[in-house]
């Protein structure tokens, strides 16, 4: 069973052969998905409202872009309710790990508000996912597990320009601090305006991915590929992504980076 912490080459290679990465930009392919992949996706214990996001999401492209393989220890941050929990779980197998990073419960929170970490601690009691364990992180001050193949995280970076007193280039260098030579940080967001910077990560909930690269690279990390998976051409990057005319559509973008060795 899962348990609850509070903490203050050659699978790469065909991993980025099946998503079509040439030179820094990964156009994806869906022949010859590695097996493990297509296992944790068709796994019968995932709930239907994570399946039903799968067209929406391209988890197997996805998890294949990142080159996350059986036996890798991944750390996913701010996992939310769980859809790539579940799925990081079935790849990395037993053999693996997976630390659900959730944030803390705000101080200022109202008693009744709902519990950030709740729906992975949820996931971490099921035998199922043995292999997750529950990281609660107060952000300003990030305690990941050291020497891990990758870090996740998922539609969240915007929101760490959302939080008081934390500067992100401090949560980038936690995640370097935290993965192992050569390992690899996957950071996936919904697009803001080219250019527009950070402009737009409390108002639209959007970020430019230029700026993001920017900001990861300036922690140590080398950019290494972009996928289109999730890129819409159609959408205009001015509304909010809860519009519910955007909502499970948005332009998004998936950025690979990696530690130097």
């Amino acid at each position: 069973m899962g348990r609850t912490t509070t903490l203050a080459a050659p699978a790469l290679a065909a991993a980025l052969a099946v998503t079509g990465v040439q030179a820094g930009h990964g156009s994806p392919r869906a022949h010859d998905m590695p097996p493990f992949i297509t296992a944790a996706c068709a796994d019968a214990a995932r709930p239907e409202a994570d399946t039903k996001r799968d067209a929406d999401r391209h988890p197997a492209l996805s998890l294949a872009f990142a080159g996350v393989k059986p036996g890798d220890q991944v750390v996913e941050l701010v996992p939310g309710s769980g859809y790539f929990t579940r799925l990081l779980s079935g790849v990395v197998g037993p053999k693996g790990k997976v630390y659900a990073a959730p944030p803390a419960r705000r101080p200022q929170a109202a008693a009744d508000s709902p519990d950030p970490a709740a729906p992975v601690q949820a996931i971490a009691a099921d035998p199922h996912y043995g292999n997750v364990t529950v990281s609660v992180q107060r952000f300003a001050q990030l305690a990941l597990p050291k020497g891990v193949d990758l870090v996740w995280t998922s539609q969240n970076y915007h929101d760490f320009h959302n939080l008081p007193d934390v500067q992100v280039v401090d949560i980038d260098k936690a995640v370097f601090k935290a993965l192992k030579p050569g390992g690899v940080y996957i950071v996936s967001d919904h697009a803001a305006e080219a250019g527009s910077g950070f402009r737009d990560t409390s108002t639209l909930h959007r970020i430019d991915r230029e700026a993001v690269k920017k900001e990861v690279i300036s922690a140590g990390f080398k950019f290494e590929a972009s996928s289109d998976i999730l890129s819409n051409k159609d959408d205009p990057h001015t509304a909010k992504v809860f519009d519910p005319n955007m909502r499970g559509h948005t332009d998004q973008f998936i950025l690979k980076f990696r530690k130097p060795k």
